[in-house]
């Protein structure tokens, strides 16, 4: 809108409005006590440019797109991990250990010196570590953590707030349709993603499945949604609420290397591209496409090329059930001197 608002454009328009006969050239007086004025109407047209960018919803970044979409909707915070603490001996509810910088507190007991512990940073930091902890309390207990309960989940990203806006506001939610129930699933702080499937388990049901906020496949997320939305769904359907099954997708291929890279470097990059692929099909796709997946590797840095691509041992593509999201299995690449020579 103002991108022809610069300061050499606002100058000339200045100085073309001065009659000819003054002497308008750089360094003259009429020159010189308008430029200072060209160049602040510059910067204020650039503000404004950037003023439109914050106040839409499309555009809109941290705080400007928090009041952007407050009357529809807040960002989801932060959720502290719980994680599973094994000890030598009886601990005390609340007391406080540590592992790498982070303190856990004892929220609750599980079983014969088995401990729900919850990390007082929330965040997927606290999903992170694992392993012997120190206490800071005075106990003569040893304590190990290890497995995670609930995981810990980040402030909710713009991009993810801003889709969960689009999808408000693009797609009526009523009465409890499809999708008021999306909707609901995914107002939970620690859901990434929800997919509904009326009629799921059969005539008045309804099945929602939900993953976290790394689309990842979370056992202690469908009881929460479940309980949330038992406090706002209409009465009428049966709601069950639950995790996507796994899909692995098995990949094995030849590779020839350009000399860059060495295989087991090629391999790790490839296998975390990989999960970012499959990771953004959660929801969306059917099918997992055989032929993306081979730009995949082929985008990999140190790969020339590569044959005897199979994936789940075919050469085609992986359908994905319902039900199921695709997630990374077992990749195995060998290394070849020449590819498609045979």
């Amino acid at each position: 809108m103002y991108e022809n608002m610069t300061y050499e454009n606002i100058l000339q328009g200045m100085l073309n409005r001065v009659p000819d006969d003054v002497d308008k050239r750089e360094g003259s007086v009429i020159y010189d006590a308008l430029a200072p004025n060209a160049y602040f109407l510059a910067d204020q047209y650039d503000q404004l440019r950037n003023f439109i960018d914050l106040v839409l919803p499309d555009t809109a970044i941290g705080e400007y797109l928090d009041r952007s979409v407050y009357a529809y909707m807040s960002r989801k915070p932060a959720v502290a991990a719980v994680r599973k603490m094994t000890t030598s001996d009886v601990v005390d509810l609340g007391s406080r250990w540590e592992l790498s910088g982070l303190i856990y507190v004892v929220t609750g007991i599980v079983s014969d010196f088995v401990y729900e512990v919850t990390c007082e940073t929330p965040g997927v930091v606290g999903n992170q570590y694992s392993g012997e902890m120190r206490s800071l309390s005075e106990t003569g207990a040893t304590a190990v953590l290890s497995d995670i309960l609930v995981a810990g989940a980040d402030v909710e990203a713009d991009e993810a707030l801003r889709s969960r806006f689009c999808n408000k506001v693009r797609y009526p939610a009523t009465s409890g349709n499809t999708y008021h129930y999306q909707q609901w699933a995914t107002e939970v702080p620690g859901v990434g993603a929800a997919k509904v499937l009326p009629l799921g388990n059969g005539t008045g049901t309804v099945v929602v499945l939900v993953v976290d906020s790394d689309k990842a496949i979370s056992t202690s997320l469908p009881q929460k949604v479940s309980d949330y939305i038992e406090t706002v769904r209409p009465v009428g359907a049966t709601i069950s609420v639950i995790s996507p099954e796994a899909l692995s997708i098995n990949i094995v291929a030849n590779v020839q290397l350009d000399g860059s890279k060495n295989l087991a470097e090629v391999k790790r990059v490839f296998e975390a591209d990989l999960a970012d692929f499959l990771k953004n099909l959660t929801f969306s796709s059917s099918r997992v496409s055989y032929a993306k997946l081979g730009n995949v590797l082929l985008d990999v840095p140190g790969v020339s090329d590569f044959d005897t691509f199979t994936v789940n041992g075919v050469v085609g593509n992986v359908s994905v059930g319902e039900r199921q999201v695709p997630v990374v299995g077992t990749v195995t690449l060998s290394e070849v001197s020449l590819v498609g020579t045979d």
